[in-house]
């Protein structure tokens, strides 16, 4: 028996069948999933000081449990002393497994590690099915040690989903337990 993670066993068992029967799905196959995770952080004081890029490096590696990449800029913008080819942010992306336990821990421990934590916002959809909400500090992770932190910098934490709308991927993401503020139960 080889180690499969919560959520995906949850995904088969639970979340199929309720989305199954609340959209009508002739066949599982139809049901949308999540298809990707991606982390990005941008670190604009990277431009004078470098060292805050290998460290959000380090510190997004921890997150994710994935290397990350510096994400480097596309042309010179003179007024915020930027070069062309200056590395400015930090992004990850993550698929199958490692995309699963990634979900999971932002749901079950990071989440509610947030101050004053309602819930999350239902506005953050594209359009596309697709989900994002920005997270203000890295400290809300507990692979992350405080007293190594250099700078608190937020992220941004993108769900990419195969759903067709974004009423269908509220359904989905709500399945998986994201805590939404105004959910009907």
């Amino acid at each position: 028996m080889s180690y499969s993670p919560r959520l995906k066993a949850k995904y088969a068992a639970d979340v199929v069948p309720a989305l199954q029967k609340k959209f009508g799905y002739s066949s599982s196959m139809c049901v949308p999933k999540i298809s990707k995770i991606c982390l990005n952080q941008g670190v604009g004081d990277a431009v004078s000081d470098k060292k805050l890029i290998d460290s959000a490096i380090k510190e997004m590696t921890t997150i994710s449990g994935q290397k990350a990449v510096a994400t480097i800029s596309k042309k010179d913008i003179s007024n915020f002393k930027l070069r062309k080819g200056v590395p400015v942010g930090v992004r990850v992306t993550l698929r199958g497994d490692m995309m699963f336990e990634f979900l999971d821990r932002l749901i079950s421990v990071a989440l509610p590690r947030i101050r004053d934590f309602r819930g999350i916002n239902e506005k953050g959809f594209d359009g596309n099915g697709n989900y994002t909400l920005g997270v203000t500090e890295q400290i809300i992770f507990p692979e992350i040690d405080i007293d190594k932190v250099s700078k608190i910098m937020g992220m941004d934490i993108t769900i990419v989903t195969t759903a067709s709308n974004d009423e269908e991927a509220l359904a989905l993401l709500s399945e998986f337990g994201l805590p939404f503020k105004n959910q009907k139960k």
